[in-house]
């Protein structure tokens, strides 16, 4: 990455901020104290600590065994990943290949309790699952509304990497609105980057905002880079949640787009009086797919789905659900500056036939 040095008369003008007396500059009152460095940071700390007091007593540990066929016949392979509470019921959140084709899963929780869990719903397009167990006294953790996070937000993860029980790690949202590959090949949109350290093992617990609320689910790292980790939202993982505790699956339709929130213009928006002022870039479109046959256009904004304002790439997945499957729908877009309306139909995803 190249790296482009500032005009020069920028330079002056911070070397004039630093250097010389502003007399419009506002000073310090006096008998006014000024927080110190080991002030801010007691605060920092405070804040971090509190938000692992709440939510480490519902993190789990997710023991994995699973029967892989081999050359000379069948072996069992383990592994292990994290997890938490999300009802007081006993129903676990963490990712689908931590669980995914598992033939045993053993939750430890933080008190030492062990109980064997059931797989009560998986969906590899999002990488996300659910288990239960039937236990007591279970503490479990608030779902935060993952819109509206900011980049350069105070984030911790709280997992069970490499083994090591109940680690925390703290950092900052460093993007939103990622994209990434699940493993079933289906892209993942609204992911959240993180420079929380995660290693393997760490997949499936929480990442939480400052008052202790989850904030997304930690899923993936880039293992050649350093403080590159990702999460899923929050409200991706609310809704798939949902679905797995109701019917054990998700059945849904797809367009086949690649999409990530982009700001409209105002005047666009004033012009053709949208409702929101967000809506869904096409990044990418799928060969063969209903997006294409539609017509839709790599740099369309998508901003309404059967009448349905659109806003976000959670707000499309939202109506993308299998009631949606062959049935032609509207399609609102923006094309440059041009307000469109097309027919589409979505086709059922491939990873549900």
């Amino acid at each position: 990455m190249s790296v482009t040095a500032p005009p020069k008369n920028n330079v002056g003008r911070i070397e004039f901020l630093f250097n010389e007396t502003d007399s419009g500059a506002s000073q310090p009152v006096r008998g006014e104290t000024q927080p110190n460095d080991s002030e801010l940071l007691d605060a920092y700390s405070r804040t971090v600590v509190s938000a692992v007091a709440r939510v480490t007593p519902t993190v789990v540990n997710i023991d994995v065994k699973q029967h892989v066929s081999a050359r000379r016949g069948e072996r069992e392979l383990n592994g292990n990943g994290s997890g938490f509470v999300i009802t007081p019921d006993g129903f676990i959140l963490t990712n689908s290949h931590v669980v995914h084709d598992a033939s045993a899963i053993t939750v430890n929780l933080p008190d030492g309790r062990e109980y064997r869990a059931r797989l009560t719903g998986d969906d590899p397009d999002t990488d996300l699952a659910v288990i239960r167990i039937d236990a007591p006294q279970l503490q479990h953790v608030r779902l935060s509304d993952s819109e509206n996070l900011r980049v350069g937000q105070l984030v911790i993860a709280i997992g069970n990497p490499l083994g090591f029980e109940a680690s925390v790690t703290a950092g900052v949202i460093s993007a939103l609105g990622r994209s990434m590959h699940a493993q079933s090949g289906r892209l993942i949109d609204n992911i959240i980057q993180t420079d929380a350290a995660l290693n393997p093992g760490n997949s499936g617990g929480p990442l939480v905002n400052s008052a202790g609320e989850v904030v997304g689910v930690n899923t993936a790292m880039i293992r050649p880079a350093q403080g590159i980790c990702f999460a899923i939202a929050s409200n991706t993982a609310k809704f798939v949640a949902g679905w797995l505790i109701k019917d054990g699956k998700i059945r849904r339709s797809y367009i086949g787009v690649a999409g990530q929130n982009v700001p409209i213009h105002r005047r666009i928006v004033r012009f053709y009086g949208l409702p929101l002022e967000t809506g869904v870039l096409v990044v990418s479109v799928e060969k063969n797919s209903p997006a294409e046959r539609a017509g839709l256009h790599q740099g369309d904004v998508i901003v309404a789905f059967d009448s349905q304002p659109i806003g976000t790439v959670y707000h499309l997945h939202k109506v993308l659900v299998g009631e949606q499957i062959n049935v032609s729908a509207s399609l609102t877009i923006i094309r440059q500056t041009e307000k469109l309306e097309m027919s589409i139909l979505p086709a059922e995803s491939r990873a549900q036939k």
